[in-house]
């Protein structure tokens, strides 16, 4: 039987977000009453919200944007894989002994719980070279459970220039804790938003029928 696995955040009043970015907020701005038949809101947000995909222009002055992303990386076949409990980049020695063989997206948790009400200071990042091994056999995404790719205090992005060299996308901020390892169908397309950096998606993964 096939089972859908939502693997994203909740956009809501009280989310954390990267330090210093836009906080999200939602306000009604049409009222239900007699003289009108529908409630509508504003939103306020970071692109960065909660679970997103990075354009390449968040990374990259010559990239382009969300509107022109091709959404073919986003939606296809995908692996999950958990990354050992600890401390610094995630490496490829630690994911190569878990990793199926070319798998064309890989989605990397990393929390043993994931942090719905905090700010994860000290998240895991994604060590370079594993992105340059997954761009070898072929990968089209990777994704991660924590805010970005790179550590918090990165100036060099060595991670997302990985990707960026080797045509990959990205998906961060992913809730990966019900998901058991294995192999899945991904759906996560980012909103099609002229010169945005990077757009919340409704991440699902879709187990394969059995």
């Amino acid at each position: 039987m096939t089972r859908l696995y939502d693997i994203s955040q909740t956009l809501r009043a009280d989310l954390p977000v990267w330090p210093g970015d836009t906080a999200f907020d939602i306000e009604t701005t049409w009222h239900m009453s007699d003289d009108c038949p529908v409630l509508v809101s504003k939103l306020t947000l970071s692109t960065h919200s909660g679970t997103h995909a990075d354009a390449p222009s968040h990374y990259d002055p010559t990239g382009i944007d969300m509107a022109k992303t091709d959404l073919l990386p986003y939606l296809g076949p995908c692996s999950v894989v958990a990354a050992p409990m600890g401390d610094g980049p995630v490496t490829l020695e630690e994911i190569l002994p878990r990793l199926p063989d070319n798998p064309q997206r890989l989605l990397i948790r990393t929390f043993d719980r994931f942090p719905h009400e905090h700010w994860p200071d000290g998240f895991r990042a994604i060590e370079a070279s594993l992105i340059d091994h997954l761009a070898h056999q072929g990968c089209h995404l990777i994704g991660t459970d924590t805010p970005s790719l790179d550590p918090e205090t990165s100036k060099t992005l060595d991670a997302h220039n990985a990707v960026q060299k080797a045509g990959m996308a990205i998906l961060e901020g992913l809730v990966l804790d019900a998901v058991p390892p294995g192999d899945y169908e991904l759906i996560a397309l980012p909103l099609k938003i002229q010169k945005a950096d990077a757009s919340p998606v409704r991440a699902i993964l879709r187990s394969h029928a059995t």
